[in-house]
């Protein structure tokens, strides 16, 4: 699963993810993508569960990338504990998306095999997606 392979502080805040993306809205390396419509955050897990649908789907051919990663820790305390005595440790691992953002590319497959495996990862996903196509200038 992705993860940061280090951090400069172990646990963060929450926040609110709002607005659009100004950033990562744009298909930069491969032919058709997967873009997000709204704002969520998309953990390791579901990342990792999309792209292996998407692989299994396009049989291995072609070449895929994941534009998003999961940077941000989110904590849990355990179970049957009171309240109080400070913030959990961290869990898993999420990715704060904005409405607008590419999170898969995808090239080397015809546009039917591509638009299908990125619905089946679209399935995976908590936040509704729309499939783009580049457009050659």
């Amino acid at each position: 699963m992705l993860m940061p392979k280090r951090q400069k502080h172990r646990k963060v805040r929450k926040g609110k993810i709002r607005g659009v993306a100004t950033s990562g809205n744009y298909i930069a390396f491969g032919q058709y993508a997967l873009q997000a419509q709204g704002n969520e955050r998309i953990t390791a897990r579901q990342i990792e569960a999309s792209r292996q649908a998407m692989t299994r789907h396009i049989k291995r051919g072609g070449k895929i990338w994941i534009r998003i990663f999961p940077h941000t820790p989110v904590t849990r305390k355990p179970q049957d504990v009171k309240m109080g005595s400070g913030k959990g440790n961290p869990e898993f691992y999420v990715a704060k998306v904005h409405a607008g953002t590419i999170m898969f590319e995808m090239q080397g497959v015809p546009e039917d095999v591509a638009r299908e495996a990125m619905r089946l990862a679209a399935h995976k996903l908590p936040v509704k997606t729309k499939f783009l196509v580049r457009e050659e200038a």
